[in-house]
């Protein structure tokens, strides 16, 4: 399985195993253990690295042999001893206790290098005090950790890319305990699409760096300064040139990060954190053993933060601070601008920062209103950007990026309202990959775009006392449906309502005409059927035409690209590489909407990514592979994993059958089509009998239920009726005996369903492992290609249909005028009157009636 599909076996299992534990403990206990066999595997790599037998493992690596201890701590950091690794507590099996991860985290904390203790001392102190939480009896704690590991255990650690497997796991379960954790979450998870977003817009501002310093303060799980380091590397030859400072006030998560960075395979030497209050323990940096010596004011090229909103803060004493004295103090109820302007000291002169805040510091007055008309001078603010609600872990507020350099070139602020962008993800909105996109091109082009983004002078923003608040520059509200009188009155299609189809108009020049007749002001449709006349416009269709010659090559150059050379492209680099192309492509292409092209792909891309790292770690081979398809289900009142089958390894089994086995595919799903047909037919035989007959019937039919009764019943029924010989019976036998042979026919059916399912599996099975690698890989090409080029040619098909819709809507809003239905109101009355008058009765029905025509005449 690749590693999404590991990580959420992962997290089910886990979940199950944390029973009545709180999901933000558990989250400790889980990623601690995946640390601690990061650390076990890293050595156990260096050891066989240094010509380490198994055995001079098992009867050497010990406290007692000191230079192997000596060796470990300078070049790893740490020493665990063989009797400690992970695998040998997997290996003990039954003899396996919780007392043996006390005593091994023990000797870990005791055998840190000096030099790495800022990074590995007391990293399991979180894990170690919440052991007796698994369990009230040693017995208890030893089983719950015992079924932990052997969980843990099965993530792969002897891969090529078995680190990224580990960290991507391990940022996995992060993210869904943040999603179980609650309002908990906001303190150690920023959400991944948000850390990708500030990360994409950070590496472009600083591409060509030789070397990177990166800072997050308020550092939570580690993911915003790990995604900023991807992105950045990606720009640059040797990713141990960038250098990470984090800060982070809660133990347990300052643990979260340190493991985090660890596991990415990071440098000690480039890791640097620290535990304690950001805004009362402020860098320079310095060891307490050696002031002079480590002393560091730390100034780095990006900082990166989404702190806690709006908490208070201590600002006693804060006047003379470096960090506060050109801008002012935050108020002491709100520590949101403590936190800028903490992380605006810290910046290079040329470097970046973003940051996650509140929308109220953008207008809020006071205090802050001074600081934000002082970064306003100081033109440090670059760019804000307005997110969608409900984006974040623990609160639904909407938040917003606010982007801000010590230097700037720019004049003006740009401003983007990003906050209709996003998809539903459950209860929560999550950022999509063209959200996304479209964000970071807005920030790098700085380019106005009309009711998202607009570059605002600074002069403007003085105008408006300082006020930064997105809807007083951009307004990105939908506008109100409004009708027009006189069309109301009289028909017509107003022309400026027709105006908001101008591009359509631009692009096909002569479909107006086509559809409409005009005077200028007003228009009406003089086609009966708008779909037909768009769809064979001669531009609609030379669109068309165009739009398909221009992506006629695409299936065979995304096959070239990915499936031809599967196991030596780059994964993330062939993903920019295609979506710039796409692009490019894209800008020769009016009307469509590239961002929609993006997601499409992007969608497409996270399938095919994870496939591609099955095969670059096991070989292309692997694509004709079958694994057994195992399930989880109920036996002897457990949960146990059992085969049902089998599936593909890479290629799914629907493609092989669509491609391959076409005949025998149809033959099945046409025994099945049948089957499905047989109760509806007899259901019907049970509702055209009458009441009578289905007395007759008796045990045949299940009066409560309405439904026939079993094959046996219904077959003593009949032998029953027919021995009566009687002519009353003759309907009821006839029907019966229809029941009775769909029966047999459904009985006949199972059985061969069932048999052919199974014969057909195995075919399919059999032909995907005898199958060469030049026709599987044309089936990777269906898996992977076939999805992205038909979404891409679709898009234009799309495009005319909202046209269409368009334009119906329209043509049918004005249909009805108010002329037309007081027209048919008046008829109504009239007729209504002249059925009053023939009625007869009594002098004061008479006289009722008399009353009510007068009101439908008016007169009162």
């Amino acid at each position: 399985m690749n590693k999404q599909q590991l990580a959420n076996m992962i997290w089910e299992s886990a979940n199950k195993m944390r029973s009545k534990i709180d999901a933000n403990e558990y989250k400790d206990y889980i990623l601690g253990f995946i640390f601690y066999k990061y650390l076990s595997s890293k050595e156990h790599k260096w050891l066989l690295e240094r010509d380490y037998r198994e055995e001079d493992i098992r009867n050497y690596v010990n406290e007692d042999d000191s230079e192997t201890v000596n060796e470990a701590q300078q070049s790893l950091g740490y020493f665990i001893a063989y009797k400690d690794l992970f695998s040998t507590w997997i290996q003990m099996g039954t003899d396996f206790s919780v007392d043996n991860v006390r005593t091994a985290l023990s000797a870990f904390n005791r055998l840190i290098s000096p030099s790495h203790e800022r990074v590995f001392k007391g990293i399991f102190t979180t894990l170690d005090t919440g052991l007796s939480k698994l369990g009230d009896t040693d017995k208890a704690q030893s089983k719950a950790v015992r079924d932990l590991i052997h969980l843990i255990d099965q993530i792969p650690m002897d891969g090529r890319q078995d680190y990224d497997v580990l960290g991507f796991i391990y940022e996995n379960l992060i993210e869904k305990f943040a999603s179980s954790a609650g309002k908990k979450a906001g303190e150690f998870y920023t959400p991944h699409e948000v850390s990708r977003l500030m990360s994409e817009i950070v590496a472009w501002h600083l591409r060509g760096n030789r070397e990177i310093k990166i800072y997050d303060p308020t550092s939570g799980s580690g993911s915003l300064l790990i995604n900023i380091g991807k992105a950045v590397t990606r720009y640059m030859d040797d990713a141990n040139r960038v250098r990470y400072y984090a800060q982070e006030i809660n133990q347990g998560t300052y643990n979260l990060t340190r493991m985090n960075l660890v596991m990415r395979g990071i440098l000690p030497d480039n890791i640097v954190t620290r535990r304690g209050d950001t805004l009362e323990e402020d860098w320079p940096y310095f060891d307490d053993s050696d002031p002079a010596g480590t002393y560091d004011p730390l100034y780095v090229d990006a900082v990166v933060s989404n702190p806690p909103y709006s908490q208070k803060w201590n600002s006693e004493g804060k006047e003379n601070d470096p960090r506060y004295s050109r801008y002012g103090l935050a108020p002491e109820s709100k520590a949101d601008y403590a936190f800028l302007l903490h992380d605006l000291y810290h910046l290079k002169p040329q470097g970046i920062m973003n940051i996650v805040l509140p929308h109220g510091v953008l207008f809020r007055g006071g205090e802050e209103g001074e600081i934000r008309k002082n970064l306003v001078e100081n033109n440090n603010i670059d760019a804000i950007i307005g997110l969608p609600a409900n984006i974040f872990y623990g609160t639904g507020i909407p938040t917003i990026i606010m982007i801000l350099r010590q230097k700037r070139e720019n004049k003006d602020i740009l401003i983007i309202d990003a906050s209709k962008g996003f998809m539903k993800d459950g209860k929560k909105n999550k950022l999509r990959a063209c959200d996304i996109r479209k964000i970071v091109d807005t920030v790098i082009s700085r380019k106005n775009v009309s009711k998202y983004a607009r570059k605002v002078s600074l002069e403007e923003v003085r105008n408006n006392d300082y006020n930064l608040n997105i809807p007083r520059y951009v307004d990105s509200s939908e506008e109100a449906e409004h009708w027009d009188v006189y069309a109301s009155m009289f028909g017509g299609i107003p022309e400026y309502e027709l105006s908001g189809l101008n591009d359509f108009w631009k692009e096909f020049p002569s479909l107006k005409d086509d559809l409409f007749d005009s005077d200028g002001h007003f228009a009406s449709l003089k086609t009966k059927d708008i779909k037909e006349t768009i769809l064979k416009n001669k531009d609609v269709v030379h669109f068309l035409q165009k739009y398909n010659n221009s992506f006629s090559t695409l299936y065979s150059v995304l096959y070239e690209a990915l499936v031809a050379d599967a196991e030596h492209v780059s994964i993330i680099k062939m993903e920019e590489q295609i979506a710039d192309a796409l692009f490019r492509k894209f800008e020769e292409v009016p009307l469509i909407d590239s961002y929609e092209a993006y997601e499409l792909f992007h969608n497409a891309y996270n399938q095919i990514e994870g496939d591609l790292e099955v095969i670059q770690d096991e070989g292309i081979e692997t694509i004709t592979h079958v694994d057994p398809n195992m399930v989880m289900k109920k036996k002897n009142n457990r949960e146990q994993e059992v085969q049902e089958g089998w599936k593909g390894h890479i290629i799914p089994f629907a493609i092989v059958q669509e491609a391959c086995l076409k005949e025998e595919m149809n033959h099945l799903a046409q025994k099945e089509e049948r089957l499905n047909e047989i109760p509806s037919e007899a259901e019907q035989l049970l509702e055209d009998m009458t009441e009578d007959e289905k007395d007759f019937a008796g045990d045949a039919v299940d009066q409560d239920k309405n439904s026939w009764g079993s094959a046996k019943e219904i077959k003593a029924v009949l032998k029953e009726l027919k021995a009566a010989d009687d002519e009353a019976y003759a309907s009821v036998i006839a029907k019966l005996e229809v029941v009775e042979a769909l029966k047999k026919e459904e009985s006949k059916l199972k059985k061969e369903v069932k048999k052919e399912k199974a014969d057909f599996e195995i075919l399919t099975k059999n032909m995907l492992e005898q199958m060469s690698l030049e026709n599987a890989k044309k089936l990777l090409g269906e898996k992977w290609i076939t999805p992205i080029s038909r979404g891409i040619e679709k898009l234009p098909e799309n495009l005319i249909q909202y046209l269409i819709n368009k334009v119906e809507t329209l043509s049918k809003k004005y249909e009805t005028t108010f002329m037309d239905l007081e027209k048919e109101i008046h008829e109504t009355e009239g007729t209504l009157s002249s059925m009053l008058s023939d009625l007869t009765g009594s002098d004061y029905d008479m006289k009722g009636i008399s009353e009510l025509q007068k009101l439908l005449k008016g007169d009162f």
